[in-house]
Order: structure tokens, then sequence, then C-alpha cells
């Protein structure tokens, strides 16, 4: 009679346990786990639609940096399932860094066009953004490539953030691969004389200098035109320039992207895979499209209205898995020519 009042608590309390592993485990295969260098207001309802289809709780960890880092850190014992980023530089430093699992996945193959996507499909496009050259309604319509920016008429009449912010990065990177080195170099040396302050600030402070007739002409990611001119107290600065597709006449606009990724040690993978899918969905694209002013990366998906106002452009076609080879030579150029000084 001892031994069993002993041994039925015992019983009870490895019933109780085993109860409450198995119902984690039930909990757990109902959830995604994202990282996400994306801002909340551009993610959270598409999150909240797929869970509406789906069933499927995700769970978000917001960040402006460090996501590697944390990946690195935590290891086999990473919780993380999906990683979204804002630059085809932060998925080629996840996929350098060996923290990408490949996803074998016809729907999103099908979606994404190859240039947007990695060869051995670790990371994916999910929305595109083009380095725009933006001009000083003053000045008048005019046409502009990158190559121009090094032309003498322009000394002392461009504005730029700082060379080596990751927007800028890809495109010198996209000059290596069209001019090479030397070339690019020069390029670079020009700008810098041509430029009317030291690199500073971010995009949309550059079409602030252009309103405050600081410069004339200014880089900046088709993105922002479109936050600047719904926001009251920027728009003055959006009214007063042009937004100019660059190279229409031969390669096409520089364009880069924001992306997704399967982190290597997802615990939830078949979620993982079902989010990802619907990321690039149609009914996906086109609620992504409408919130953050950039392009849909599928080409059945149209832009917003208010996007597709600017017009339709011509996008370079080299993929961006060949253009971010070129990352580390552009970040030495950047240094060689002084261009941040």
């Amino acid at each position: 009679m001892l031994k069993k009042l002993i041994f039925t608590p015992i019983l009870f309390v490895l019933l109780v346990v085993t109860v409450l592993s198995t119902s984690l485990v039930v909990n757990a295969s109902d959830e995604v786990n994202v990282y996400s260098y994306r801002q909340p207001f551009l993610v959270k309802p598409l999150f909240e639609k797929f869970t509406e289809q789906s069933g499927i709780k995700v769970n978000v960890v917001f960040a402006k940096k460090g996501m590697a880092e944390r990946l690195a850190r935590e290891g086999k014992h990473s919780p993380a399932d999906i990683l979204l980023t804002t630059d085809i530089s932060r998925l080629i430093e996840l996929h350098d860094k060996h923290l990408l699992q490949a996803v074998d996945s016809t729907d999103i193959l099908t979606a994404i066009p190859s240039q947007y996507r990695a060869d051995d499909n670790t990371w994916f496009a999910l929305t595109t953004r083009v380095r725009n050259i933006y001009s000083a309604k003053r000045l008048g319509k005019i046409e502009l490539n990158y190559e121009d920016l090094a032309d003498e008429k322009y000394q002392g009449k461009i504005c730029t953030r700082s060379g080596k912010h990751p927007y800028n990065v890809a495109l010198v990177a996209s000059m290596i691969a069209e001019h090479g080195e030397a070339k690019t170099l020069t390029w670079l040396e020009k700008i810098k004389s041509n430029l009317a302050r030291k690199p500073q600030g971010s995009d949309r402070a550059q079409v602030q200098a252009i309103h405050q007739k600081l410069c004339d002409i200014s880089l900046g990611n088709s993105y922002y035109f479109g936050k600047m001119l719904k926001d009251d107290n920027q728009k003055q600065w959006a009214d007063g320039v042009y937004i100019n597709f660059p190279n229409q006449a031969n390669r096409g606009a520089h364009v880069n992207i924001s992306g997704m990724a399967m982190a290597k040690y997802s615990p939830n993978t078949k979620n993982a895979r079902a989010l990802m899918e619907f990321l690039v969905s149609k009914p996906a694209q086109s609620m992504y499209a409408e919130t953050n002013m950039e392009y849909p990366v599928r080409a059945d998906v149209k832009p917003s209205a208010l996007v597709a106002s600017w017009g339709a452009f011509k996008a370079d076609p080299l993929s961006l898995e060949i253009i971010a080879k070129y990352r580390k030579l552009a970040l030495q150029l950047l240094d060689k020519s002084k261009f941040d000084l």
C-alpha cells in the first residue's frame, strides 16, 4: 500500500510532463518564427492574413542589424525559420556565413525571375526597388545615366548619402560588373569632385537638400519618392524633383531587392515553406506593393497606382548574384577614391 502511495504521485507527475510536452510540440507545429529587418507596419498585415488562411501563428523578432551575428551565436538552437531582409547585401552575408538552407518549391521558383534569386535556391526576392536619380525641376526634364554623374557640368550639383551604404555599394558593384574596376574607380573619383557636400544623411535627406537648393541631383531608392509624397512634411521636397530611371537607352536601371530566406536550422520547415510560398503569391504581392511603394517581384502583379504613375522602366537584367560578387571590390574602390571623406 505504501509503495502505491509513493508510486502514484510519481506517475501523475510523469503524466503531466508528458501531456505538457505533447502540447508544446503541437503548438510549435502551428507556428513559424521570423527574424525581420522589415518594419512591422509592412509585414504584420501579411502575417495576419497568412495566419487567417493557414491557422499558423507567426512570431516575429524585428531588428535593424545583427541578424547574422545572432543566428551564428544561436547555432543549431536558433528558433528562426524565415529571415526577411532589406537589401541584397544582407542576403549575401547570410549566405556566405552558411546560415541558410535551400528551399525546393515550384511555387516560389515559378513566381520569382532567375535574376532575383540565388542559383542554389537559398534566398529569394520579395520586392524590387530602383536606384533612381532625382533631379530638380528647376533644371527642366532631363535624361540621365549613372555614368553622367561623372560629367564635369554637374560639378557642385550632386548630393548623396554615404558611398558605403548598402544601396550605394550595390550600385557601385553593378558599375564594376558593367565597366570593370579601373573605369569604375575613375567614375567614383569624378562623382566625388562633383559633390556639393560631403556624403551624409538618408536618401530622403538628399531630396530635401535639392529643395533647399544645396544641390540639383541626387541618388535615391524609388520607394522613398512614394513615402515623401504621402508625408505632409516632405511632400514639398518630392514635388520639386523628377524621379528619373537611368540608363533606359542601354542596359537599364540598377535594381535592388528586399528578400527572404529559410534559416539553416529552421525547426518548422514545413510552416516556413508555406509562409514563403504565401509571400510570393499574387494576393500577398499585391498587399506588399500597396503598402511599401516597391515593385512586386512577380511580373504578373501590378505596382500600386502611385508607383505606376511614375512610368514604366527598363531594369538591368544582370543577375544580382553576379553583382554581389563585386561587393567587396566596390568597398575597396570607395575607400581608394576617398569618396566619403
